[in-house]
Order: C-alpha cells, then sequence, then structure tokens
C-alpha cells in the first residue's frame, strides 16, 4: 500500500466529501477518526469508502497521531476535514512518490476568506502534511506543527484549499477558543504575560502580515486579516494573564473592590 490519508472530523458533514474525494484518485486508503460527530459526517465518509474510526477527544496531537498510527501505507497524508487538494497538488504528489527525494514534504495551504481565495497575509503556508510512515510526529498542541525524523523537502506545484470558516463571526469564535486553547499551554509551560505581550506581540503581528506579508494588497480582506490575527495575539496573552490573577486572587480578580 503506497499513500494512506488521514483525516480527522467532528460534525464536518459540510466539508468532508470535498476533502476525502480530493484524495481518492491518489491514495490507497483513506481513513477518518472522529471524536464524537451528531450530524452525518461518518455516514457520509463511509459511503465514499473511508474506514472510520471513533475515539475521544484527547488533544490535536495525540488524535492526530493517533490517525497516523492507524495508516498501513508506506506514505501517510494527513488532512483537516476542511481541506482539500487541488488537482494540481493531487497529482504532483502522485508524481513525487514515484520517486521520493525526501523522507518528508511541505505542502501549501491557501484559505478561503471573504469570497476568494488569499493570495497575500496568510500565503504562502508551507505545512508539513506528507511522511513516510514513521518519519512524521506531530508534536505541538498550540499549533499544527509536525516533526520530520529525516530529509524535508517542498512540493511547490498545486496548494491545499482551505475552507476554515463560513462567516467573520465563526472566524473571531474561533479566534476565542484557539486562543484560550494556546493560553492553557503557556500556562502550563509557566509562561508569564507582561507588557510587551500584551502590547508590542499584537503590533508586531499586525506589521508582519499587513506590511511583511503584504496584506494590504488585499485590500479591506487584507486588513481584517491582519487585526484578526492581531486580536487573537491579544487575547492569548490577555487569557494567560486572567489565569495568573486567578491563581493569586482567586475569584476576587472579578469582583468590586
Amino acid at each position: 500500500m503506497k499513500l494512506s490519508a488521514v483525516i480527522l472530523t467532528k460534525n464536518e458533514e459540510r466539508n468532508i466529501e470535498r476533502c476525502i474525494r480530493s484524495v481518492l484518485s491518489i491514495s490507497d486508503e483513506v481513513i477518518v477518526v472522529d471524536s464524537g460527530s451528531t450530524d452525518r459526517t461518518l455516514q457520509i465518509a463511509r459511503s465514499l469508502g473511508a474506514r472510520v474510526a471513533v475515539r475521544e477527544w484527547e488533544g490535536y496531537v495525540k488524535q492526530k497521531n493517533y490517525a497516523v498510527s492507524l495508516a498501513r501505507g508506506e506514505w501517510v497524508l494527513s488532512l483537516d476535514a476542511d481541506e482539500e487538494l487541488t488537482r494540481e497538488l493531487a497529482r504532483e504528489i502522485e508524481r513525487t512518490l514515484s520517486k521520493p527525494a525526501y523522507d518528508c514534504y511541505l505542502l501549501n495551504r491557501q484559505t478561503y476568506f471573504l469570497g476568494k481565495f488569499l493570495e497575500h497575509g496568510w500565503f504562502p503556508e508551507w505545512r508539513l502534511r506528507l511522511f513516510r510512515r514513521g518519519k512524521g510526529v506531530f508534536v505541538d498542541e498550540g499549533h499544527d506543527v509536525c516533526r520530520c525524523d529525516g530529509s524535508v523537502g517542498k512540493i511547490k506545484k498545486g496548494v491545499i484549499h482551505h475552507y476554515s470558516f463560513e462567516s467573520l463571526e465563526e472566524h473571531f469564535a474561533k479566534n476565542i477558543r484557539y486562543a484560550r486553547m494556546v493560553s492553557e499551554l503557556l500556562y502550563k509551560r509557566g509562561k508569564r504575560p507582561g507588557y510587551l505581550n500584551l502590547l508590542l506581540n499584537p503590533t508586531w503581528h499586525f506589521i508582519k502580515v499587513f506590511f511583511i506579508k503584504r496584506a494590504f494588497l488585499e485590500g479591506r480582506r487584507g486588513l481584517i486579516v491582519s487585526a484578526s490575527g492581531a486580536f487573537y495575539t491579544f487575547m492569548k496573552y490577555a487569557f494567560l494573564l486572567e489565569m495568573h490573577l486567578k491563581e493569586r486572587f482567586g475569584k476576587k480578580v472579578w469582583e468590586r473592590e
């Protein structure tokens, strides 16, 4: 078996068919690891021939690595349910694996935002998603980080299309959830936020995305992308500060003086 595609799901009926269909032509098996869907996600996945495993959510890293452990292919392609391979990328993966030069490959991801795919700001976005079985392992709960135990190359033709959210409301709600999750990880690691984290980190994020990564070329969409990322960065450290204050003062931190 040459290639196993592994996908994480929970209530992804709007996305899962698109994701699975994008890998059917190049994968020998599709594995879906679900963490408790209550919609039609599993029904759709099985109807498309995917092998489904249900496992309680224990965090991003454990869930991803568990999905990889189920793969029987020589190579593993890891996707999220809200992603799909473009046809160009699928063809390039197939060509690359016919004579691989590296143990792991970075794939470029492009996010759909307010009516079109971003060309700047959040793009290019290289993610290690394709690797020989046994060579790739997910290591960082707070980020989509896969570590390669070997050589790393890039597949430069084609992209992963990313449909992360359907509205700004959903985008901002996801930012809040993610900022809370990352702040909890930082808290467990003993990180303490200072004024520089709360002030300079968000400012630097905006400058980096809007000017250095040229999100300004996206117009108002680029402004929203840059500002929302800056606000996410601010929330991450604000939540971290809140946890430290609660540790020090308990519930009194929200009581009137």
